[in-house]
């Protein structure tokens, strides 16, 4: 770790006021720039809680505010903070890599400022270039919210989006990406950064031309469809996607049709809803992004209807099906009543190792939240899309060679000693 130590050279833009704070702190951070900076980009709140960064490719500003001398950790390590000269703010700064999470947590007079209900470190997604809008890299058009009302759950309303990339022409059908919980997606940048990264991929030729589906889970009246759509281990939400939402929106654009063209993701339920379609209509999608899958019992009812949380052992016992699969996960996901995330996420990870499933899973130190898998997104897209043929229809997913050579994950060590 490196602190007060920034090396690289910044392209400044407006839209990344980020890269300003990181080029003055660069200069010293005992600037009067430099706290301006500062204290427009993090809210005076976020500051005395202990909740101030902001960061560009990989380098990061952490702040507090506070009369008493803090501790920094970050990563777990131990960092030193720089006092601010005629104030109360301390400020460290820190180059990680890119691609991934990073947490930290500051703590004063011995005490972590941390905040419930879990009391965890905070996490910071650290983004890597494909992740920023690049100079001539043309942008796609998100569509008006269209409202669907649902026959296969009768009574449900909901709202999805479709995404055109530049490059897309109803001279040739494009390929097709899904994504549940789609209305995070449908603002540029947004907190994910989805909408620049497709059109990197796109444009570097690193993913297909794909039309892209953000739906939004639906209300039944009062009621949020949510967990019943997302954690329910049946073919109900594949076939509501296939017969209702696709059939429209293959009415306007031309989609392939191949199962090796399509594409579902998702996070936490979202995510196991990606991986039971694929899994309930291998035909219809192979290639999955699961990102915190509550592989857990949240939809389970004992004699009567199956939860997420068998999937592990339903993968060991059934034949294998023809599904690539990027899997990530983090030390402090979720423990509660419907079980525990990161063990659930790691037995699947091994299951699917079992099987000879071509599946990549990435392990972090991150909560249930969005920042690892924000991170990660250009790589994990280019990944799963890698060897893509438009010419073919199919392909027989296979493990790669070096993942055969790896051993099942372990758990080597705890977060305490009895």
């Amino acid at each position: 770790m490196k602190l007060l130590v920034l090396s690289f050279c910044l392209t400044i833009g407006a839209a990344e006021p980020a890269a300003e704070l990181i080029a003055l702190a660069q200069k010293g951070v005992q600037s009067k720039e430099f706290r301006a900076k500062l204290e427009t980009l993090t809210r005076p709140e976020d500051r005395k809680a202990g909740r101030a960064a902001a960061g560009y490719l990989g380098d990061f500003v952490f702040a507090v505010e506070t009369a008493s001398t803090p501790v920094l950790a970050i990563n777990d390590k131990p960092a030193k903070p720089v006092r601010l000269k005629g104030s109360d703010l301390w400020v460290a700064t820190f180059r990680g890599a890119t691609g991934r999470s990073h947490n930290y947590v500051w703590s004063v007079d011995g005490k972590p400022m941390v905040s419930g209900p879990y009391f965890l470190p905070n996490d910071v997604a650290a983004f890597g270039p494909l992740s920023y809008e690049k100079p001539g890299v043309p942008q796609g058009k998100v569509s008006e919210k269209i409202v669907h009302e649902s026959r296969i759950y009768p009574g449900m309303k909901n709202d999805y989006w479709v995404y055109v990339p530049a490059q897309y022409s109803d001279s040739a059908p494009a390929a097709l990406m899904v994504w549940q919980d789609g209305e995070k997606y449908t603002q540029r940048p947004g907190g994910s950064r989805l909408l620049v990264v497709l059109d990197n991929l796109m444009h570097e030729k690193k993913i297909p031309v794909a039309i892209q589906v953000f739906i939004s889970p639906g209300m039944a009246g009062e009621r949020r469809m949510r967990s019943v759509q997302y954690d329910s281990v049946d073919d109900v939400y594949a076939r509501y996607l296939r017969d209702e939402i696709l059939k429209d929106v293959e009415s306007k654009y031309k989609i392939r049709k191949d199962g090796y063209s399509r594409f579902i993701a998702g996070e936490s339920s979202g995510a196991i809803c990606a991986f039971n379609v694929a899994w309930w209509h291998n035909e219809h999608f192979t290639r999955v992004l699961s990102r915190i899958g509550s592989y857990t019992s949240i939809q389970w009812d004992p004699w009567k209807k199956e939860g997420g949380n068998i999937y592990p052992f339903l993968v060991r016992k059934s034949e294998r099906k023809n599904i690539r699969v990027w899997m990530s996960d983090g030390s402090n996901d979720l423990e509660n009543n419907h079980g525990s995330w990161p063990l659930q996420n790691i037995a699947l990870a091994n299951s699917l190792k079992m099987k000879e499933y071509d599946f990549k899973f990435v392990f972090g130190n991150a909560q249930h939240n969005t920042q690892h898998g924000n991170a990660e997104l250009p790589e994990a897209l280019t990944w799963i899309w890698r060897g893509y043929d438009p010419a073919k229809t199919s392909e027989v997913f296979t493990m790669d060679l070096a993942e055969k050579s790896k051993p099942y994950w372990r758990v080597k060590a705890l977060n305490r000693e009895d």
